[in-house]
Order: structure tokens, then C-alpha cells, then sequence
């Protein structure tokens, strides 16, 4: 189809008497519209007819139907004419012949752009429907980075989606509903668009658990007549309460929805009973000084219970959200959570970014608003993206943002950032910015030296050090929740390992040349580059790194460099390497690594094997392993402690104790109060009389090791203690 299309030129010749009802529903929800955008609407809604003639949903409507369904959820959340007209032609580039120039063409070049958008990657070729989906979504990501609407064109898209989903098949039903509560419903939340958020989840859980959605509805649906009564004698309490303090306002009852009685019930392992046994109420009033005015006439109405009054006007949400809540008992036993906010605020927390729509540059409602922060988020996905290596990585990162709960923490000028729930003060040195996460040292939280990896709670002041010397290590993984630490700590680890590789395999190659009589700066560079291009390397430090992690001997590359030299001074192949040893520092990354069988530690007598796609794997002489690895002695790599080595090292210790209560924690003090930490403990015999118990520690060397052996051995508790 062209731009020059009789379809696409009849938008003006269509009488009102033939435009169905569908889109009559559709102009009614944007009455704010003005008589030239009602007649673009039309005109999207001709354009997407023609396109989309004879395609039908599963359900048997035309398909049109759908896209403009979409359309008008946005329209009743106030959106501009461009975000409509995109709705309506989301899926034309996809599905249609309708090309992108043509929408360019009829509609403009933003609207182009928002369809575009919303454009699922069907053409592309993936390995399975998960990767699909997980690629669609990074480019939704990148569209949203230009323009916000386009998550908000595809939210309502869903939502559309979700109110239908009745025709699909049960296999469908599930994946689609999965998805949504996954992924859709804490974006939507994450934007701060509640109402959107909760009809998500909603419809995901009556998909998934149709009998316990039905269930738990009816039951909130045949609330007793006792409960009913409750309700609406708080209800005029409060009311005459605000009213005798001439407060203006809006008070009203908040019902639960079946998901959140069903979250609530798992998540807290609480009964039907004990869960809707809680009132709700939301106070609205015109101003800020109005809301803390509320707060004091409901504390006088009611005391509030200690501990549950949290300020979000003051420490707004990461998605905009700003309302004072309060927990007050009640009259009856059951506690009332009660909501005070502001006509704006409330507003926002339901609609979100969509709440006050502004594009042009400067007009953004300031530091606080709803756009600023999701455009903030969204420029922080966007950052985190460019360091994943494929896009199912990037999605299970997004999901981890995506937790509600945050904790609200303060920089050292006082600004303030959001974290997830058990963030830690690493997690806090990478949103502050990347390069200090990558340098991080140590914390200060509230003025007092704390460990990286101390979990943060709302209303601390963090402060990180830094050194020029340190780098991210493989344990920092363990302890990070944000997906952007995770992120780039990866990214580092790998730029660090790769350094680390093509350092040693340099080395490596070296040694293997020198048996050959000659050495790497003595090979002629034309000899050099076809052996890479034979071998298909682009560069030399792809195939050093290669010869280091083990995926390339170093005495064949040697042998192969070295057949064209001169035979004078050089030694034949097989003569033995020169023994030079190497040592380890403790500073090695991803290069050698230390076997999980014998768990070395500097002062062992070692052997480094080299083993394919893990480097050098250092073990202990006496490892009953080594057996096995004498007959390829071609991989034994000679290798040795530095004089001075730094970090922890994994070690082991079986411990024999007699079985009665306390003897774990007296075990574990022992071990702590030599200075090592403990990574695992278990059980590996236990009767009535004697346990016998397999502790995982950290030690520096052999000697530190001892000391936490002799420690251990004094405790009266103890029968043996050895190495393993």
C-alpha cells in the first residue's frame, strides 16, 4: 500500500452514520481533543482499516477493532493526538504492507517513529520464542529511551490484550499471563500508572488461577454485613473529624483487588480472614500543608501503631509516588491504613508518567515528576544493555529493577538515590556512577567504615572510597541486586580477564618459542599474520588469550612460528623448556583458577595444569587428581607462590564435635575470632553422641590456616579438627 492509496485518501468521505461504534467509543474518551485532531483520529482509524482489511483476531472481529481498543485506553488516560494515531497503527508496519515511509508520510515523522517502536522483531530469525521475546523487548527499551510513550502504546497494548485473552489457547493464556506479571505489571508500576498496574495484574492472575481468582473475588464480593457496618462508621468518623477542621476533602474506601489478597496471603502465609481483617481509607485534600494536617486529625482520631507511618511526600518513590501512609488502630481490633496525598499526587500515583504529558524541552514539572524519573530509569536500562552479552541476560536484569521495594538513601550533599530492596553499599557505589563502583574500596555508612558488601537501609548517608588500584573481583556478584552493578562489574571482570589472558599467553608462547631457539620478536611479521589468518585470529591478542584459557597449546604455536627460521642455535623440537616458574600474586583474574578438589593455598607445593577453556588450573601436589593429570605432561605448567601474595584463598577444615546445642556457634566464633570468614557449612555425619561438620573458610596462607586449626582444637567441644 502507498501513500497515494484510495483507502488511505477516503478519511474525510466517510459519514458519521457508517463510523462503527467501536470508534465512536473512541472519540467520546478523547473529548479534550480538538475538531482537527478528532479528524486525524479518523483518518488513523481509515488508514488502519485499509490496512488491515480482512485480518481477524482469534476472537472473529475484524482486527482493527483492537488497535483502536488500544487506542482508546490511552485516550482515557489523556494522552496526545500523536500517541492515539500511533496506537491505532501499531502493528500495520508488522503485519500489513503498510511501510514505515508511508506512516512517515499520512502522519508525520513521530508518529513513524512511536510505531516503529512498538514493532515486534518477527522477521528476525532466533533460536527459540524466549530469545524473541527477550530481543523485542531490548529494542522496545531503545524506543522508549527517545520517547516514553512508546512503553505506554505498548502497556495499553498488553492491557487490550489481556481483557481478551479469552480465545486463546490454555498454553497461550499461561505464557502470555506469566509474562505479564513478570515484566508488564512492574513496568507499569515502575512508571508509577497503578490503575494500569493492578488491571494487569488482575487479569495475569484470574489467567493463570482462573478457580482461585474466582474464589477469593466472590469472597470480597459477599463481604459480611458486620465488616460493611464497620466500614462506614470509621468512614463518617474520620469525615466529621476533617470537616469540623474545615479540611476540604475527598474520602474514600480502598478495595482490595484478588491478587493483592492472594500476594498477601502467600507472601505473608496469612489467611483470607486475617488479610481483608484490615480497613483502608485514602484521604485527597488541595494542598501539601494539608496533607500533614490530615495526618494530625487522623492520629487524633485514632493512635497510630508504632513504626508503620512512612513520608512519601518528603522521600517521593523511584516512579513519582508522593502520599503520606499511616497504620492506626482501629475500633473493632483491626487495623485502618489510611492514604493522604494531595488531587496531583493522586493523579499521579494512578496514572503515572501519563499524568502530566509535556514534551517540549524544560517543561518537565521538575526533579520530582513522574517523566523525569522513569526517563532517568529508562537512561540507566539503556546503560545497562550496551554491557549485557545477549538479550535474555538483559531481560532477567530488568526483572531484578523491576522489585518494588526500595530503600531511599542519602549522598554525602544530601541528594537522595533509590535502591531495591537489600542493596548494598556496592550496589549504591555504581548508581552513583560507574567508575566509582569500578574503583570502590570500602563505605562509610552513617559516618561509620562499613564493608561493601553491608546491605543498606531507607535514611543512611553513604559515602564510598575509592583506590586507582582496585577492581572488581568474581565474589562482588555474589552480593550486588541492581542489575546495573551486575552489569558492569561483568563487563570489567571480562575487560580485566582478557588483560589478564593475553599477558600470560604472551608469556606462555614465549617460554614454548625459547625451546625452540628463538622468540616472539624474532618471528617475521609476514610469518606471524598468516599463521593468525590461517588460524583465523584477527589479532595477536585473540590467539595469546586463546593459548592462556587453554583452547590452544603453547608448544604447538611455538613449533608451527618456528619452522621457517634459520636451524642455526636452535634446539629440536621435544628438547625441554626451560623450568621458569610462574608465580602466583593473587591479583590473577579468570586466568588461573584454583581446583575445587584440593582447595591450594600459598605455602602448598603446587602443580598448574592447563585445561581447555579454564587456563591454568592450579592444584596440590598431593591431590589424588594429579595421577591422572602425569600422563599429558605436555599441560603441566610449572608455577609457584610469589613472595608476596595478596587476597583470600578457599580452604576446608573437617571438624569432629560432640552433638549437643551450641556447639555450632562456638565452632563458628572460634573460626571467626582467628580473623577468617566462614562461605558454607554442612553436615557430613551426625548420630546422637558425635557430629562431624565440614566448614568452607577463607584463609591468606598456610600459616593463617594453622592458627584457625589451633584455635578450633582448644574448644573442649572438639574431638578432631584436620585439613581436607
Amino acid at each position: 500500500m502507498t501513500p497515494g492509496d484510495p483507502a488511505l485518501a477516503l478519511t474525510d468521505t466517510v459519514p458519521d452514520a457508517a463510523v462503527p461504534d467501536y470508534v465512536r467509543s473512541l472519540e467520546r474518551a478523547g473529548y479534550y481533543l480538538d475538531e482537527a485532531q478528532r479528524a486525524q483520529l479518523r483518518r488513523a482509524w481509515i488508514a488502519g482499516a485499509a490496512a488491515h482489511e480482512g485480518q481477524t483476531r482469534k476472537s472473529g472481529e475484524p482486527y482493527i477493532t483492537h488497535p483502536v481498543a488500544v487506542a482508546q485506553v490511552l485516550a482515557e488516560l489523556g494522552l496526545d493526538v500523536e500517541t492515539l494515531v500511533a496506537a491505532i497503527l501499531h502493528d500495520t508496519i508488522e503485519d500489513t504492507p503498510l511501510t514505515r515511509a508511508d506512516v512517515a508520510a499520512q502522519f508525520g515523522e513521530t508518529v513513524a517513529e512511536l510505531v516503529d517502536g512498538v514493532t515486534k522483531l518477527d522477521k528476525l530469525r532466533f533460536a527459540d520464542r524466549q530469545e524473541a521475546a527477550a530481543e523485542s523487548f531490548r529494542k522496545m527499551l531503545l524506543a522508549m529511551s527517545r520517547d516514553l510513550r512508546v512503553i505506554l502504546i505498548k502497556l495499553a497494548d498488553r492491557l487490550h490484550n489481556m481483557r481478551t485473552l479469552g480465545a486463546q489457547s490454555a498454553e497461550a493464556r499461561r505464557r502470555i499471563a506469566v509474562e505479564t506479571l513478570e515484566i508488564y505489571a512492574p513496568i507499569a508500576q515502575r512508571l508509577g500508572m497503578n490503575l494500569i498496574k493492578a488491571e494487569l495484574q488482575d487479569l495475569g492472575f484470574k489467567a493463570l488461577h482462573p478457580w482461585r481468582h474466582a474464589v477469593i473475588d466472590k469472597r470480597i464480593r459477599s463481604q459480611p454485613l458486620v465488616r460493611r457496618e464497620a466500614l462506614g462508621q470509621i468512614e463518617a468518623r474520620l469525615a466529621q473529624r476533617l470537616a469540623l477542621e474545615k479540611l476540604e476533602h475527598r474520602l474514600v474506601g480502598r478495595v482490595k483487588t484478588p491478587w493483592s489478597v492472594y500476594t498477601k496471603m502467600r507472601g505473608q502465609r496469612r489467611s483470607f480472614d486475617q488479610v481483608m481483617d484490615v480497613f483502608g481509607f485514602r484521604v485527597v485534600v488541595d494542598t501539601v500543608a494539608d496533607c500533614y494536617h490530615a495526618l494530625g486529625v487522623v492520629h487524633a482520631v485514632y493512635k497510630p501503631l508504632d513504626g508503620r507511618f512512612r513520608d512519601f511526600i518528603a522521600i517521593p518513590k523511584a516512579n513519582g509516588y508522593q502520599s503520606l501512609h499511616t497504620v492506626l488502630f482501629g475500633p473493632y481490633g483491626s487495623p485502618i491504613e489510611v492514604q493522604i496525598r494531595t488531587r496531583e499526587m493522586d493523579l499521579i500515583a494512578e496514572r503515572g508518567v501519563a499524568a502530566h504529558w509535556a514534551y517540549k524541552i524544560g517543561v518537565d514539572g521538575g526533579g520530582n515528576s513522574a517523566q523525569s524519573r522513569a526517563a532517568a530509569w529508562i537512561a540507566n536500562l539503556v546503560e545497562t544493555q550496551r554491557g549485557t552479552g545477549s538479550s535474555l541476560e538483559f531481560l532477567e536484569n530488568v526483572k531484578v529493577d523491576l522489585f518494588p521495594d526500595e530503600v531511599y538513601l542519602f549522598t554525602p550533599k544530601g541528594d537522595i538515590l533509590s535502591l531495591p530492596r537489600n542493596s548494598t553499599a556496592l550496589d549504591f557505589a555504581y548508581a552513583v556512577h560507574t567508575d566509582v563502583g569500578n574503583h570502590a574500596v570500602t563505605a562509610r555508612v552513617d559516618k561509620r567504615l562499613a564493608p561493601l558488601r553491608t546491605k543498606l537501609a531507607s535514611g543512611q548517608s553513604v559515602e564510598i572510597i575509592t583506590a586507582k588500584s582496585a577492581a572488581p573481583t568474581t565474589q562482588w556478584l555474589e552480593f550486588v541486586a541492581t542489575s546495573k552493578a551486575r552489569t558492569a562489574i561483568r563487563q570489567q571482570l571480562k575487560q580485566l580477564e582478557h588483560e589478564d589472558a593475553v599477558q600470560l599467553g604472551h608469556y606462555m608462547l614465549d617460554r614454548a618459542l625459547g625451546a625452540q631457539g628463538t622468540a616472539l620478536d624474532r618471528i617475521p611479521m609476514e610469518r606471524l599474520e598468516a599463521y593468525l589468518a590461517d588460524n583465523r585470529y584477527t589479532r595477536l591478542e585473540a590467539m595469546l588469550a586463546d593459548i592462556a584459557l587453554g583452547n590452544r597449546m603453547p608448544s604447538q604455536v611455538a613449533l608451527a612460528l618456528a619452522q621457517q627460521q634459520s636451524a642455526g642455535g636452535a634446539q629440536r623440537p621435544g628438547a625441554p623448556a626451560p623450568q621458569e616458574r610462574i608465580l602466583i600474586t593473587g591479583n590473577e583474574r579468570g586466568v588461573i583458577s584454583f581446583a575445587q578438589c584440593c582447595l591450594p593455598i600459598p605455602r602448598d607445593e603446587i602443580m598448574g595444569y592447563h585445561s581447555a577453556g579454564k587456563g591454568i588450573v592450579v592444584h596440590r601436589l598431593e591431590c589424588p587428581n594429579v595421577a591422572e593429570y602425569r600422563k599429558s605432561p605436555e599441560r603441566w605448567v610449572a608455577i609457584g607462590w610469589d613472595r608476596e601474595v595478596s587476597g583470600d584463598f578457599s580452604s576446608a577444615i573437617r571438624i569432629e564435635v560432640e552433638n549437643r546445642p551450641g556447639v555450632l556457634a562456638q565452632v563458628a566464633a572460634a573460626i571467626a575470632n582467628a580473623d577468617s570468614n566462614i562461605d558454607r557449612v554442612e553436615y557430613l555425619e551426625r548420630d546422637s553422641n558425635i557430629a562431624v561438620l565440614r566448614f568452607g573458610i577463607d584463609v591468606t596462607d598456610g600459616r593463617h590456616l594453622a592458627e584457625v586449626i589451633r584455635g578450633v582444637r582448644r574448644l573442649h567441644v572438639v574431638q578432631d579438627v584436620q585439613r581436607t
